[in-house]
């Protein structure tokens, strides 16, 4: 009896699972096409194929739903980097193809989403307050993921001051995309700032060596 109630509470909680990764992909994706404004619970539930009642159980706002949904996909996304990183070179031309990796993450679909959540959190006090710890967690895992993937030394203040430009840079390139297709500009923009960030930490790289 014991292994029935345990199969069942495996099925149960599996069928949550899926059930809320559903609507946090559907989230996603409603506020990429609709903005804020669009992406209502029931818009959301809609696209996720369950109803408003099963949405309103596991998220009991939209506001946490949505910011539960940006913290998801974004860790998807932060795995796919690490991956794509692994089969970059160990070498002085590692350092474009990895802005371009990094710009993949600022560029697609999240980025918008967030871009919109960003936007309506200035006049909404609930969504502000659920993205404020979002945003922090979210800057310092990319900072520190920039940090690693380039074999930098976090503790230098160069370092530091080179790597949040770098993702100011990245954040401006992808606002600049959401209008218009800026691949080529993108691609130029990079490439010297490639240069420029390579000038920069060859040096810290072989003190580092030392």
């Amino acid at each position: 009896m014991s292994g029935t109630a345990s199969g069942t509470t495996r099925q149960e909680q599996e069928r949550s699972r899926v059930t809320r990764q559903k609507l946090m992909t559907a989230a996603i994706d409603v506020l990429v096409e609709k903005g804020w404004a669009g992406a209502t619970m029931g818009a959301i539930a809609e696209r996720a194929g369950v109803s408003r009642g099963a949405c309103q159980h596991h998220f009991p706002t939209r506001a946490a739903l949505v910011a539960a949904a940006v913290e998801h996909v974004f860790h998807q996304q932060i795995e796919e980097l690490v991956r794509r990183a692994s089969g970059l070179p160990e070498s002085r031309r590692r350092v474009e193809p990895l802005l371009n990796l990094l710009h993949d993450v600022y560029a697609g679909p999240l980025f918008t989403a967030a871009t919109h959540l960003w936007v309506a959190a200035g006049a909404d006090a609930e969504l502000k307050a659920l993205l404020l710890p979002l945003e922090t967690h979210v800057g310092r895992e990319v900072h520190r993921l920039t940090v690693e993937l380039l074999g930098l030394d976090e503790r230098d203040r160069d370092v530091r001051d080179a790597v949040r430009a770098t993702l100011d840079l990245l954040r401006g390139l992808a606002l600049a995309n959401l209008l218009h297709d800026d691949t080529a500009r993108r691609r130029k923009v990079l490439a010297h700032w490639a240069r420029t960030l390579e000038a920069q930490l060859t040096p810290k790289r072989a003190a580092q060596a030392d």
